[in-house]
């Protein structure tokens, strides 16, 4: 069961991961240090490197609300836009625009339990993964549904994790959390996933 979560999250995640983008072709230290200086080309330059990770990232951790995901990715590349001339360390600037993100989807599933509004977004989940029946077989529809179960918190370290392959070291930083406390974290949410498909 658990190569099956595994296999669900690579499926949407694809073969294009944050972690794993290829080598470059042009100086990555040298366009974060030129975007800092206002230099937009530059800039989109990086967004063009991050922004597939920052979308998946955002869907999974919205219920797959496609508007949303795009409202929180583009809230994060204006703030990650205009504050990246505080950015200190050229190679930080993935994990550094993740926190960003993960601060707007915090803020973003604040409002849903605010709205209540949970049972609206499964059913925009079973919509959206209908439409790419030819991606994710109806196992891996389980595995999302089942996925949306479980609190804000999880479903972040989880997502950070499988679906961009960010070491706990690395989620730790993102998150301001020791790496322990997230591999504990990441052990008990793949657990009570697994419980959770046990019972379907």
């Amino acid at each position: 069961m658990l190569s099956l979560i595994i296999l669900t999250f690579r499926q949407i995640r694809g073969d294009n991961s944050l972690k794993n983008s290829g080598t470059l072709d042009f100086d990555f230290d040298r366009c974060v240090e030129m975007a800092r200086a206002g230099d937009p080309d530059s800039f989109a330059k990086l967004y063009a490197l991050v922004y597939k990770d920052l979308y998946r990232i955002a869907l999974i951790n919205l219920n797959n609300n496609q508007h949303d995901a795009s409202d929180v990715v583009s809230d994060t590349v204006l703030e990650a836009y205009s504050s990246i001339k505080n950015l200190r360390d050229e190679k930080a600037f993935k994990s550094w625009i993740i926190k960003i993100l993960t601060a707007k989807i915090k803020k973003k599933q604040k409002e849903y339990i605010q709205k209540n509004n949970f049972s609206n977004e499964l059913d925009i989940l079973d919509s959206v993964e209908q439409e790419k029946s030819d991606e994710i077989n109806y196992n891996g529809l389980e595995v999302m549904e089942e996925f949306a179960k479980l609190d804000e918190e999880d479903r972040l370290v989880l997502s950070l994790g499988v679906v961009s392959g960010y070491k706990s070291e690395e989620i730790a930083k993102m998150l301001g959390m020791s790496a322990n406390t997230v591999r504990s974290k990441a052990a008990r949410a793949k657990l009570k996933l697994k419980q959770l498909l046990a019972e379907r």
